[in-house]
């Protein structure tokens, strides 16, 4: 028996096949092999068709039941992992309006700032826990301004995840944490936030049905059967956003844990067990995937732009004759805190943990007659793990205790160097594990459909790769030291 998983992304979808007695993930693939194509008409757009995310669906789906050989009949349950923030907009039969308006667009903006002042910044943040920044709220509200006659005809608006559910089962629904990361959830009031929408003047009746996060939330219609190659009938039992869902796949369900991800961005994503908020919203707040109102479970997002593209820029031009792990060698032969030198690597964009600020990326402390190249890799890659450690800190004043971070053993965490940089700074154990957020899904959706009895039990044939412990307390004094420095040339570039 088996279980399915999707990870919707802005670059492909992947599909991976679970088999539930071991646990194991024993095919998988992703569609199109090559970067989907993100069109951007003007400066800070960026949309897709969410045609072409169910072309993919199919595409993937074809490859790993011909890799498997298995009878799609052997499959219990669906899950569906997708990229966040989207806006997908739908008429009453249910026919796309446009495309989709995905995370990475920036048109909503000066939305959320008009309304963060105009609702009031404290109502914001003890309703929505954020200001509305460029959520899909947001995108809405643009919608709503710049395309009257189209806005008009929205019956429901749904997330990239949504949308695939309905394609699945014809089911038009939503999740609460789904609705949490559009900044339309009301954490006060437990219900629809009714006061941002009423802002906007967007109407109430365009948010879809509310289902459970783990749960049946509809079966696969015989048309999408015959187009997937699946069996009708198929409950689709798990939906959530990527990064609460990369949690789940790093078994991150309990406060204090935290799940981070180190690609061409990096996100911290920690688990907190009350309902908090950042007084200057610095980092994002969301439901977990486990979130209840009688237990609280707080996604806390840092989300770094500039993390392995800094990385790869290093590379590109100061190292364009070695390897990644022959940089990573290169780095530690210089001391910990590179001999005074410091990276601030926000250069690919505003920051929310910065406020918005667009500070660029600056090196601090060179030599010209002790320092090499080998100081600035390594003070690139401290850079990195002391950003992360910024945001963990805004986490820590929030009420969280620090104590583990669980990451996937790709990007920047192949690193040693890397690894060892955060657990000294931050003084948290760090897990390495084998898994992907189509993997967590399928097992998200064997939880979901009961095949599972816990959360623990689903994920307990994770692989543990290694463990990365932080120091005795009286060995972190240098990368303190280091940290600190850091942190106050930070401070003068955001003045």
């Amino acid at each position: 028996m088996y279980l399915i998983g999707y990870d919707i992304g802005s670059s492909s979808v992947k599909a991976a096949l679970v088999e539930i007695a071991t646990g194991q993930c024993i095919a998988s693939a992703f569609y199109p092999g090559s970067e989907a194509p993100i069109k951007a008409q003007k400066a800070g757009w960026a949309e897709q068709s969410p045609r072409d995310w169910w072309e993919y669906m199919k595409q993937a789906t074809k490859a790993i039941l011909k890799q498997s050989g298995i009878n799609p009949g052997g499959i219990k349950a669906i899950g569906i992992s997708y990229q966040m923030h989207g806006l997908v907009v739908i008429d009453r039969d249910r026919n796309l309006l446009r495309d989709a308006i995905i995370w990475c667009d920036s048109r909503g903006v000066p939305y959320g700032e008009k309304a963060f002042r105009g609702i009031g910044e404290q109502e914001c943040l003890s309703t929505i826990l954020n200001s509305p920044g460029n959520f899909t709220a947001t995108k809405l509200a643009w919608v709503r301004e710049n395309e009257p006659e189209l806005f008009d005809k929205i019956y429901k608006i749904m997330l990239p995840g949504d949308y695939a559910a309905m394609r699945l089962t014809g089911e038009i629904t939503t999740t609460v944490p789904g609705l949490s990361e559009c900044m339309l959830w009301d954490f006060k009031n437990n219900r629809v936030a009714s006061r941002l929408l009423d802002y906007f003047g967007i109407p109430e009746s365009v948010i879809p049905d509310i289902v459970p996060t783990f749960g049946l939330q509809g079966r696969v219609t015989v048309e999408a059967a015959e187009e997937l190659g699946l069996t009708a009938g198929t409950p689709v039992t798990y939906r959530a956003g990527d990064q609460p869902n990369n949690a789940l796949s790093l078994k991150v369900f309990n406060p204090g844990e935290i799940a981070s991800t180190a690609g061409t961005s990096g996100v911290v994503y920690g688990v907190n067990g009350e309902v908090s908020y950042d007084p200057q919203s610095r980092v994002n707040n969301f439901a977990h995937v486990n979130h209840t109102v009688e237990n609280p479970r707080l996604g806390i997002m840092h989300c770094v732009n500039g993390t392995g593209i800094l990385n790869s820029w290093v590379r590109r031009n100061v190292c364009p004759d070695l390897s990644y792990p022959e940089m990573n060698e290169l780095a530690m032969t210089a001391p910990i805190g590179s001999d005074g030198v410091s990276v601030i690597g926000f250069g690919n964009g505003a920051e929310r943990v910065l406020r918005n600020n667009d500070i660029g990326c600056s090196f601090h402390g060179i030599n010209f007659n002790r320092h090499n190249r080998a100081h600035i890799v390594r003070a690139t890659q401290e850079g990195v793990a002391f950003s992360f450690q910024y945001g963990i800190e805004v986490m820590e004043s929030m009420g969280m205790k620090v104590d583990k971070i669980h990451a996937g053993n790709a990007n920047m965490f192949l690193s040693p160097l890397f690894r060892q940089a955060l657990a000294d700074v931050s003084g948290a154990r760090i897990e390495l594990y084998d898994t992907d957020g189509a993997a967590g899904a399928a097992k998200g959706a064997g939880y979901g459909a009961g095949i599972y009895g816990s959360l623990d039990e689903a994920f307990a044939t994770l692989t543990l790769i290694s463990t990365i412990e932080p120091p005795k307390e009286s060995e972190t004094e240098a990368y303190r030291e280091a940290y600190n420095r850091w942190k106050k040339c930070l401070e003068k570039e955001i003045i």
